[in-house]
């Protein structure tokens, strides 16, 4: 990389966070066996993915908008790291339903902390395993 590039990388924080997900990236695939499990965060919400990078296609998606969590009462303090959770356990059993049951987990450049931990750690209670 150009110094430039070295340099813009550092101001943004939303570019820092592209790079990290790039070297997560190298090291991590999914299949149609055992695909890749991808979190996307926002400000709000959580998503994940199960992307089979083989064929290149998406098999199943699910966000904290979906109808089934908009309803999601969440008792303590925390509610958005519960609604990961929450999220997270609905995707795993989805994915049971789908018939996986293996799956790589993608952090997407994110720290495996707070929501994203909930997220994986509702994932596998819902019956994924990685």
């Amino acid at each position: 990389m150009d110094k430039i590039k070295q340099k813009l990388l550092r101001r943004s924080r939303h570019l820092q966070r592209k790079r990290r997900h790039y070297r997560v990236r190298r090291k991590v695939r999914g299949t149609a066996e055992r695909p890749r499990l991808v979190v996307a965060r926002s400000l709000k919400n959580i998503e994940g993915q199960l992307v089979d990078d083989d064929a290149g296609r998406t098999l199943l998606g699910l966000s904290t908008l979906a109808e089934e969590l908009r309803d999601f009462k969440p008792e303590g303090d925390n509610r958005r790291v519960e609604h990961a959770f929450a999220a997270g356990k609905l995707m795993g059993e989805r994915a049971k339903e789908a018939g996986v049951t293996s799956v790589v987990f993608d952090r997407g450049g994110y720290k495996y902390h707070g929501r994203v931990k909930a997220f994986a750690d509702g994932a596998r209670e819902g019956g994924l395993e990685f």
